[in-house]
């Protein structure tokens, strides 16, 4: 069960609560996060939830069968929207938009890709300073550096911009300079980096893991809530299977399943979920009829010649007209 508190609830109310919770044979933990708090009640036991309900410095109180509790629909119906400042709002009713390269490059880089997303009227972009990369020997971000300087120009544009984290050891060095914070497919169950980054309190797009399942993504987006973190995007990014003709196989059955399940926003990465440039638009637009809240994909003024995935990047020209066609997508969807 999840039982929300009164906002500034005194400490002695507060106990009452969790002697009352411990009482009937529950194991309480106590959840504080930007937005409220809670108290989280894991046991078997039957009773009238009403007994609790009516305590003083009770808000209200929820029954909760699954295992993930607090990013459950059972209890929230209405979606979380995620506001990033600058009328950029990430959720239900609000199609977004995320592109821009694998990885950072280079100043040039950043403001040709700077530059087109602000004619096709884009605000968030996508980018890698930190890259975990299959081998060692591939390029692996800019790090620190590249960071400081994709934050800076996108900033002085209007453009929010999402990275990649890959351990806790980051985060705080790169925490004034990112929007939204990144969990790439191998790091989608480092317990401790989802632990950090639910006390780091900004916005967390959570990618799935590579052979992952839906109910272990959501239990991962349990452990960033249950640090403080309400801010959370879950993201499909396709999963590994023994086909070898494309990259992954994008599982589109997971939106509609990830919308019933959570009130989180549902993102779609077609880029990694096919891997393969031309077949990049036929998936986004299929994502956006699947109902997802917002598709991320890569795009770099000459594929060919960028530093990483360039055979999943499309280019601005491929990209500009996969916009158009994602929001008149979306508007049809929108008028079913």
């Amino acid at each position: 069960m999840i039982i929300q508190l009164q906002q500034g609830i005194p400490a002695k109310l507060l106990e009452d609560i969790l002697q009352e919770v411990k009482g009937i044979g529950f194991k309480a933990s106590e959840v504080k996060t930007q937005e409220a708090h809670y108290i989280v009640g894991i046991g078997k036991k039957d009773f009238d939830i009403r007994t609790l309900g009516q305590l003083p410095g009770v808000a209200d109180i929820h029954r909760v069968s699954d295992e993930y509790k607090l990013i459950s629909r059972k209890w929230r119906v209405n979606p979380t929207l995620i506001d990033l400042g600058d009328g950029v709002v990430i959720g239900e009713g609000n199609f977004s938009i995320m592109a821009g390269p694998c990885s950072i490059e280079s100043e040039r880089q950043i403001e040709l890709v700077v530059e087109h997303l602000k004619a096709n009227n884009v605000k968030i972009m996508r980018g890698g300073v930190f890259k975990p990369r299959s081998s060692p020997y591939a390029f692996r971000g800019m790090g620190l550096e590249g960071l400081r300087m994709f934050s800076q120009l996108c900033s002085e544009n209007g453009i929010k911009i999402i990275t990649e984290v890959m351990q806790v050891s980051q985060i705080e060095d790169m925490v004034d300079f990112v929007d939204v914070f990144q969990v790439g497919a191998r790091n989608s169950q480092n317990f401790n980096l989802l632990d950090s980054l639910g006390e780091a309190q900004k916005p967390v797009l959570l990618k799935r893991g590579i052979s992952g399942t839906i109910e272990e993504l959501l239990q991962a987006a349990e452990y960033i809530f249950s640090n403080g973190n309400e801010k959370i995007m879950l993201c499909e990014r396709g999963i590994r299977s023994y086909e070898n003709s494309y990259r992954n196989v994008l599982d589109l059955n997971a939106v509609p399943v990830l919308k019933a399940k959570t009130h989180l926003p549902v993102i779609v990465d077609p880029s990694h979920g096919i891997g393969l440039r031309d077949h990049v638009e036929p998936m986004s637009l299929a994502a956006v009829m699947a109902g997802a809240d917002g598709v991320i994909y890569e795009t770099h003024q000459k594929p060919e010649e960028a530093f990483s995935d360039g055979q999943q990047t499309v280019n601005f020209q491929e990209s500009e007209c996969l916009i158009k066609r994602m929001r008149q997508a979306y508007k049809l969807r929108e008028s079913f």
